[in-house]
C-alpha cells in the first residue's frame, strides 16, 4: 500500500487534530478536501485551505458541492416534507453521503490506500462516511483517530498546541455543523436529557423584534421564488435563511435513535428548512388528491429514515424518489408566511391547481354539485355495512 491518505476536512479543531496526527503519528502524506454543502463562503473556504496547508497537508482541494446535495437529497426532503421525530430536517445527516461520495473521488484521483475522517466512536456520522467506502471502494482503508483512540476534545487541543499550531477551549467549545440545509450545534448541554444551549451557541443571533410577511413560490414542488422574485432553489433557501434566521426562528434540539442504537441529543438552527417545509405541506394539502398525501406519506418517513441512517445508495431510493418526482407536478403556487420572534405561522397560499375551488361550492356554507337529497342517500349508502354490523353484534 502507498502512504496517501485523503482526509475529509472541515478545518474544525478534529480534522484538525487528525492533519499532524497522521502525518506525525502514521507517516502518512495528508491530502485534505473540503466539500462544501452551503456551509462555507468563498472566503471562509480559502480560509480552510490555508489552515490545512499549515497544519502540513501536502494538498488540498476544495469542492462545491451545494447544487448536487439540493438535486439529489434536499429537493426529496421538501417533497417528502420530512422531519425526523417531527423535529428536524436532517440538517446534517443528509449532507454526509454527498460529502464521502465527493472524497471517494477524490481517493480514486490520487490513487490513495487510505481515508480518514475526523468523527468519533460515539455518533452518527462515522457509519455515513465509512458506509460509502464499504459499498463503493471496500479496498481502501478508513483511519478515524479520534473513534480509534478515543481522543478527548482536549487531548487534541494539547496535541496541536505542543505541535506548534494555535487551539483553543473557547473556540473548541461548541461543535458546529453548518451547511445549506441548517446547521447542528454540539456541547456540553447536550449531553444530558436536562441541557439547553445558551444564546450565544447559536451561530446567528436574535436581532430582529418586528413581524415580517415573505411569500415563497413553489414550482413543481420546488421553491423558485422568494417574495416575487424568481431565483434558484438554492437562492430561495439562502434568502429565506437571511431574513428568518435573525429572528430565532428554526431553534430547536433534536433527541432521535442513532444508528449505533444510543440515543442522541443535538441541537440546531434551521429557520429557512422549517419555513420551507410547512409551507409547502401546505401548498401540498391544496393541490394533492388524498390518495397522493396519503400514498406520499408513508414513503417519505421511510426515505427521511433512510436518509438519516446512511442508506442513500439503497435503489429503493431512487424508486421512492420517482414516485415523488410524479406526485409533485401539480404542486405549484405561491405561500404567504408570517415571521416573528422564535416562531412563524403560514398564512394561506394561491393556486392553479388548488382543488380547494370555489366552482364546487363553499366547505360548511353551499354545494353546487350535489343536493341535500344526494347526501342523505349516500350516508345511508356508506352506513350500510355497520348497520348490518351491529344488527347481527347486537348484543
Amino acid at each position: 500500500m502507498n502512504n496517501k491518505v485523503v482526509l475529509a476536512f472541515s478545518g474544525g479543531l478534529d480534522t484538525s487534530f487528525c492533519v499532524p496526527y497522521l502525518k506525525n503519528e502514521k507517516g502518512l502524506e495528508v491530502h485534505t478536501i473540503m466539500v462544501n454543502t452551503g456551509g462555507f463562503s468563498e472566503q471562509e473556504a480559502k480560509a480552510i485551505e490555508e489552515r490545512a496547508l499549515t497544519l502540513g497537508a501536502a494538498s488540498h482541494k476544495t469542492v462545491d458541492a451545494v447544487d448536487t446535495y439540493y438535486n439529489k437529497g434536499i429537493k426529496y426532503l421538501i417533497y417528502g416534507n420530512i422531519l425526523k421525530n417531527g423535529t428536524y430536517p436532517l440538517s446534517v445527516s443528509s449532507e454526509r453521503v454527498f460529502q464521502a461520495l465527493e472524497v471517494l473521488k477524490h481517493v480514486q484521483e490520487i490513487g490513495a490506500d487510505y481515508v480518514a475522517h475526523g468523527s468519533t466512536g460515539a455518533g452518527n456520522d462515522q457509519v455515513r462516511f465509512d458506509i460509502v467506502f464499504e459499498i463503493l471502494a471496500p479496498q481502501v482503508q478508513i483511519i478515524a483517530p479520534v473513534r480509534e483512540h478515543s481522543f478527548t476534545r482536549q487531548y487534541e487541543i494539547e496535541y496541536l498546541q505542543k505541535n506548534g499550531f494555535e487551539a483553543s477551549w473557547e473556540k473548541a467549545k461548541y461543535s458546529i455543523n453548518q451547511g445549506l440545509w441548517g446547521t447542528s450545534i454540539g456541547g456540553v448541554e447536550t449531553l444530558s436529557s436536562d441541557g439547553y444551549l445558551p444564546e450565544e451557541a447559536y451561530p446567528v443571533q436574535v436581532t430582529k423584534t418586528t413581524p415580517e410577511h415573505i411569500k415563497i413560490g413553489f414550482h413543481k414542488g420546488e421553491p423558485v421564488s422568494f417574495n416575487g422574485v424568481e431565483m434558484s432553489p438554492v437562492e430561495v433557501i439562502k434568502a429565506i435563511r437571511e431574513v428568518a434566521a435573525p429572528f430565532g426562528i428554526g431553534r430547536d434540539i433534536h433527541i432521535g435513535d442513532t444508528i449505533i442504537g444510543i440515543k442522541g441529543r443535538v441541537g440546531f438552527e434551521a429557520a429557512a428548512p422549517l419555513i420551507i417545509i410547512k409551507a409547502h405541506h401546505l401548498l401540498e394539502k391544496h393541490t394533492l388528491t388524498k390518495g397522493q398525501l396519503y400514498w406520499k406519506e408513508q414513503i417519505a418517513g421511510w426515505y427521511g429514515q433512510q436518509m438519516h441512517e446512511a442508506m442513500y445508495l439503497d435503489p429503493v431510493m431512487r424508486d421512492m424518489e420517482a414516485m415523488m418526482d410524479s406526485i409533485e407536478q401539480n404542486v405549484t403556487g405561491e405561500v404567504e408566511v408570517a415571521l416573528m420572534p422564535y416562531h412563524f405561522s403560514v398564512l394561506g397560499c394561491k393556486s392553479e391547481h388548488d382543488l380547494m375551488s370555489s366552482k364546487f361550492g363553499a366547505y360548511g356554507e353551499i354545494n353546487k354539485s350535489y343536493t341535500g337529497q344526494d347526501v342523505i342517500g349516500f350516508t345511508k349508502v356508506i352506513a350500510n355495512p355497520l348497520k348490518i354490523y351491529y344488527s347481527v353484534n347486537e348484543k
